[in-house]
């Protein structure tokens, strides 16, 4: 198989000191890639937690919270509140939802990957990797 890589290596007429191999992957492990996009997944989630808890924050040291609770209450007379459906405990509990699904979707997205990499190995033959000692 002739890259350009092994073009130019064949132009350069001077050998380098530094040992290079190539290999290809041609397998990923189903479980590592489970696990690891695990991982990805739990630090995504913490970072949807955090976010949700600063852009609440942030929306109600504003007090755009207050100033939708007054336009509600002055279509709806004053019978329904928004603080009641907008407060800290309702947004982190959806917040909490959209974590968990995305845990899920994340880990099962990682599975899918490795398992269509596999098959996709025997057609293409695999990824050409280059590593050099130095």
């Amino acid at each position: 198989m002739s890259t350009v890589a092994d073009k130019l290596a064949k132009k350069s007429g001077r050998k380098t000191s530094a040992k290079q191999v190539r290999l290809r992957l041609v397998y990923i492990d189903f479980w590592s890639a489970v696990k690891l996009s695990f991982l990805a997944a739990v630090a995504i989630a913490v970072v949807t937690l955090v976010a949700f808890f600063l852009i609440y924050g942030v929306i109600s040291a504003t007090g755009l919270i207050g100033k939708m609770d007054s336009l509600f209450k002055s279509f709806t007379d004053g019978a329904a509140s928004l603080s009641q459906f907008f407060g800290l405990p309702q947004v982190m509990a959806v917040g909490s939802i959209i974590a968990i699904l995305n845990l899920v979707v994340v880990t099962v997205m990682g599975a899918v990957v490795a398992g269509i990499y596999n098959l996709a190995v025997k057609i293409t033959g695999g990824l050409l990797v280059g590593f050099t000692s130095n």
